[in-house]
């Protein structure tokens, strides 16, 4: 694996845990009853993004180093989904080609 998917992989990671972890623990304006004219009842009073930052990057980490090591000893392969054998050259477009020859 590049070092730039290995970067690619942990950023489309700490995305999914970003968008898993935001809601918990929310706090909106209309549930602390104090509402700022203008924004919606709905906005957070206090996000702590600096703390869910931190949380996210600890839980991306370890899940990151397993799916990191899953890929490089090729435990799952993307053959392992070619479930109609279309990914390889005999497959897919590549046997049109031939037929149409």
């Amino acid at each position: 694996m590049a070092i730039t998917s290995a970067l690619v992989l942990f950023a489309v990671i700490w995305f999914m845990v970003l968008f898993i972890v935001l809601p918990i623990r929310l706090t909106t304006q209309d549930d602390s009853g104090d509402v700022v004219p203008g924004t919606p009842r709905s906005a957070p009073t206090n996000p702590a993004l600096k703390r869910k930052a931190r949380i996210v990057t600890l839980v991306t980490l370890p899940l990151w180093g397993i799916t990191c090591a899953i890929i490089m000893t090729g435990t799952i392969t993307v053959d392992d989904f070619d479930l109609f054998h279309r990914f390889g050259p005999e497959g897919g477009a590549a046997q049109t080609t031939k037929d149409g020859e």
